[in-house]
């Protein structure tokens, strides 16, 4: 059997902020390991330091220690245009709230991560078609936000974030906003983008929508308190180790 490759890899990921004479911990040395082609649920209470190694894995915000690499490029101690850069070539990213450009087509919406990696206009228009018709919307390609549903905004958003061929997705609370059938609706999309080999990193407060991930990763107080695990909806969760074999010596690519 062939071991899939690892996307994703951190070891002792600290974040320490200073609010006015109080120092908080946001992260306590948190080590994990994340495969290519993996689908991850991480949750926790606020507070509890998931969304903080959200924006680390997205390379929005830097540890104050520790090491990640993303596909095996060293990710901490990258300067702002490094990390514009690499987010633009391996990370698409969906919000709770779309984030979609409201005076804006669904197809100009999707075409704007390209217009920042320098795409040609005619190449931005064939392929934010191309990711329209992998979510089922090409048909609604020169709709505004303003005339599409919820869920049809949020697949304008996973179009958006398809656009530039990432390796991760990395989706916070991506059905927050939209009701139980179309969250349903959203996590199939997201799950089919899974099967053709795409990394899924989802965070939710919604035990239903952790369900369809493959791997849940519980936050508390800074800390991975739970890593668990399942082959498909409805399996029992097993524990797992959040950094694979030898979690203390996590192997860090050269």
């Amino acid at each position: 059997m062939t071991v899939p490759s690892v996307l994703i890899e951190a070891l002792g990921l600290t974040k320490v902020y200073a609010m006015g004479d109080q120092t908080v911990h946001a992260l306590r040395g948190v080590s994990l390991k994340i495969a290519s082609g993996d689908f991850v649920a991480i949750m926790g209470a606020s507070g509890s330091g998931k969304s903080t190694l959200m924006n680390i894995l997205g390379c929005l915000d830097r540890p104050s220690e520790g090491h990640y690499r993303l596909a095996g490029e060293a990710v901490e101690t990258m300067s702002a245009d490094q990390l514009a850069s690499i987010r633009n070539r391996r990370i698409g990213f969906v919000f709770q709230q779309f984030n979609l450009l409201p005076r804006t087509s669904a197809l100009e919406n999707v075409e704007l991560p390209m217009v920042y990696a320098g795409i040609a206009a005619a190449g931005r228009r064939t392929r934010a078609m191309a990711a329209l018709q992998q979510v089922g919307l090409e048909q609604r390609f020169g709709h505004t936000p303003s005339e599409l549903s919820g869920g049809q905004q949020q697949r304008v958003a996973i179009a958006r974030a398809l656009v530039n061929q990432p390796q991760l997705i990395l989706a916070d609370e991506p059905t927050g906003a939209l009701d139980t059938q179309t969250s349903e609706d959203i996590m199939r999309l997201l799950t089919d983008l899974n099967r053709t080999g795409l990394t899924v990193v989802l965070v939710t407060h919604e035990h239903d929508i952790a369900e369809w991930a493959r791997r849940k990763i519980v936050f508390r107080d800074g800390l991975i308190v739970q890593d668990l695990q399942h082959d498909q909806p409805g399996q029992d969760w097993i524990e797992c180790d959040p950094a694979g074999p030898l979690a203390a010596e996590l192997p860090l690519a050269s």
